[in-house]
């Protein structure tokens, strides 16, 4: 039986040269998202049997939408994508993915990476394996980003995407009032009290795209 794969990423370009990979090698491609909250419910709905995933996409992250999946389906996630910065790549692990390929090499780590995950190990792109060893040694990673909870996560990336409250709460099927509520902590929690604040910080831990 053919592997089945859902494909998020907000590029339609590469997710037409991702699929053309995965199908050249005997893989189907049951899905593909243009952005982190569909991979969520593409993943629930169609239940492939590994998903490959951007990290910076609108509306919810990679890592964010990544974690929301391994938690709920248990399904492994592998991420593609153009930061090798040791928060993302910790981030990302301490999410629950199961790989990390860069774009840069991922016409020759794709397909390995794909090979590992499906027997139950974890990939990382050759160069960043040492990075991830550093990191957790001397943990290092940002303090702030284990402050958040998944949900204020997905509410910053909202906020910092320029989404009024109204339009962050339809989007994540909550209350105006709780997105309210998110927010004020958010601010709190980060010691951050302006929108343009939050933009930076947003921008820096890979939420959204400078």
């Amino acid at each position: 039986m053919s592997i089945r794969v859902v494909i998020a990423d907000d590029h339609a370009m590469l997710r037409d040269a991702l699929s053309l990979l995965l199908e050249n090698h005997s893989f189907t491609v049951v899905g593909v998202a243009s952005d982190g909250a569909e991979a969520v419910r593409l993943t629930r709905s169609l239940r492939p049997d590994f998903v490959i995933m951007d990290l910076s996409m609108p509306v919810m992250n990679g890592i964010d939408a990544g974690e929301e999946i391994v938690r709920d389906t248990k399904i492994p996630v592998i991420l593609l994508t153009m930061y090798s910065e040791q928060h993302h790549v910790v981030r990302a692990f301490r999410a629950g993915m199961s790989g990390y390929v860069l774009k840069s090499k991922a016409a020759t780590d794709l397909l390995l990476a794909i090979s590992d995950v499906m027997r139950g190990n974890v990939y990382l792109s050759p160069g960043i394996s040492d990075v991830v060893v550093r990191e957790m040694l001397h943990k290092t990673h940002s303090q702030e980003a284990d402050v958040l909870t998944l949900r204020e996560r997905q509410v910053l990336q909202l906020v910092a995407e320029g989404k009024s409250t109204k339009e962050l709460a339809n989007l994540l099927s909550i209350s105006v009032r709780t997105g309210d509520s998110h927010r004020s902590r958010i601010m709190e929690k980060l010691e951050i009290h302006e929108i343009a604040g939050l933009v930076r910080y947003a921008i820096r831990e890979g939420l959204i795209e400078a």
